[in-house]
């Protein structure tokens, strides 16, 4: 297989993302009512200035990651090949690691800071898809198992794009249920609730493409209200550099303070929620 790093499918896909998005707000401006108003301008613009900035970081990250990646294969001694079985079981693995990427960067807030962006819109639409980091760098470990293994890299990769494919028609309120699709599967029902901020709602639901590991780690949570979107504490500004960079400027302002290291340490990678109990801190 090439060692040079394969084509980024969500760059290609980027023509089909603009139709599909139009296609959505013909939908609800006719069955709904609703105009572009009330689709979320400046905040469907911030997602999109916010996806733009993701496409160019990655042009130069994915590099790095494939020559990370292609260091870990060539230490390896094991190979799987890429025969259709090698497929098989590498979209399960792939799976596997994104549903322990995604919980762990809702779990720890030194994680969170960089994923933070994707929940901070108040709207769930197609748009809301695109509103992507600016610091993809959290994700590389994640993977790492994969070219231990034996994955080629080129085929890692390739299945993270595909993964993130899936993940985008997800994100609409146009679809409701799939019926028994609903047991398998990451749908848009299952998706809508990890965006809600309702409190039954909180860290549920991290699958990519299938729902199983949801299930069976006990993070499932069916939709049965209506979600509220966006943050516990929404953000007031349409920036796109506000919206990359808040979280990590909380954290720093919160972790210079003159505290015990523990406490320090805690407001980098404890729960995005944690606070320390009045007698461990200096100063709150």
């Amino acid at each position: 297989m090439t060692e040079s790093a394969p084509v980024e499918l969500t760059h290609l896909a980027i023509p089909a993302f603009i139709l599909l998005i139009a296609a959505e707000l013909a939908y609800l401006v006719r069955h709904r009512g609703e105009d572009f108003v009330g689709y979320g301008m400046k905040d469907s613009a911030a997602s999109l200035s916010m996806g733009l900035g993701n496409v160019f970081i990655n042009l130069v990250w994915q590099g790095v990651a494939f020559a990370f990646y292609l260091g870990l294969y060539h230490v390896s001694p094991l190979r799987t090949g890429s025969g259709p079985l090698a497929w098989a079981a590498l979209f399960l693995a792939d799976d596997f690691c994104y549903y322990w990427f995604h919980r762990i960067h809702h779990e720890s807030r030194f994680f969170w800071a960089s994923h933070v962006v994707h929940h901070s819109s108040q709207h769930y639409n197609l748009t809301t898809a695109l509103r992507q980091t600016w610091t993809p760098m959290t994700s590389l470990l994640f993977w790492a198992p994969l070219p231990l293994l034996g994955f080629h890299p080129a085929m890692v990769l390739t299945a993270q794009s595909l993964s993130l494919l899936y993940q985008f028609w997800i994100h609409t309120e146009a679809i409701h249920r799939l019926g028994p699709l609903e047991w398998v599967l990451n749908t848009p029902s299952h998706h809508r609730v990890h965006h809600g901020s309702n409190p039954r709602y909180l860290d549920r639901n991290y699958g990519g493409i299938l729902i199983i590991w949801d299930r069976l780690f006990r993070t499932f949570q069916e939709e049965d209200e209506r979600p509220v979107y966006g943050l516990t504490k929404n953000l007031r500004t349409y920036n796109p550099v506000r919206i990359a960079f808040h979280e990590y400027a909380a954290l720093l302002r919160d972790a210079w303070r003159p505290n015990p290291l523990p406490v320090r340490l805690g407001y980098v990678f404890r729960n995005p929620a944690w606070k320390p109990e009045p007698e461990q801190a200096l100063e709150l």
